[in-house]
């Protein structure tokens, strides 16, 4: 699938080094998907930007406080923007199984509604 058909899935977690991280690599995998990762802390790997939020169709946060962080910094950006809270706590190291079986099970559906 092209660029331009690709979905846009921007994954967000604090510091953009696990959690996030496993799930861009996990999902840019697959053709029909475009994804990124970045954190919402200053220090993290990658900072999420309003240029990310605006390219993303879906936004995957892994915890509440993501999400709060992205809406009290990103506002106008996030308007009208899919979020969605994984609840996905930080005790997983980079692409541990047990954190893969938790996106796929938790974004999969999110991503792929009609799958």
């Amino acid at each position: 699938m092209s660029e331009l058909a690709a979905i846009h899935i921007l994954f967000v977690c604090s510091m953009n080094e696990r959690r996030s991280l496993t799930g861009e690599a996990l999902f840019q995998r697959e053709d029909e998907l475009s994804v990124r990762s970045a954190g919402t802390v200053r220090g993290a790997r990658r900072t999420v930007s309003d240029e990310d939020i605006l390219w993303a169709d879906l936004i995957l946060v892994m915890e509440e406080r993501h999400k709060l962080r992205l809406h009290a910094r990103h506002t106008e950006a996030l308007r009208d923007k899919a979020l969605h809270v994984l609840a996905i706590p930080d005790e997983f190291p980079f692409m541990d199984p047990g954190l893969i079986a938790l996106l796929r099970e938790r974004a999969g559906p999110l991503i792929w509604p009609d799958r």
